[in-house]
């Protein structure tokens, strides 16, 4: 069974995102990668796999060594996502101001505001 990784799984974990902020600075070889972390180089090379399988890193030979590059292109799809979130929320929040405003101006039973 093939798994899709998508950007939003990718950057779901704080672990990918710091491989992405460290190699977006400059691209790195594996073990300088591994090296930059407190976890096994087993574990830093599954997340360079997720980050690959969804296109936020690519892997590029250079001799014997293997260095990771940053595509920032995916982060689009994010970018664009929160730019949707907040437009709604921003007209949810005008529509719940706009009601507490009636309510507020409403007057009571003893006839007062």
């Amino acid at each position: 069974m093939i798994v899709r990784r998508d950007v939003f799984q990718a950057i779901a974990d704080p672990t990918r995102r710091q491989i992405i902020s460290r190699i977006a600075a400059e691209s790195m070889n594996l073990n300088a990668v591994a090296d930059a972390f407190d976890i096994s180089r087993q574990a830093v090379s599954n997340h360079i796999k997720i980050l690959t399988e969804c296109g936020l890193v690519t892997i590029r030979q250079q001799g014997r060594e293997r260095f990771c590059e940053a595509r920032l292109e995916q982060l689009n799809e994010v970018a664009d996502w929160v730019e949707e979130s907040k437009k709604l929320w921003a007209g949810r929040f005008n529509a719940l101001d706009k009601f507490l405003v009636q309510i507020q101006a409403k007057p009571t039973d003893d006839g007062t505001k």
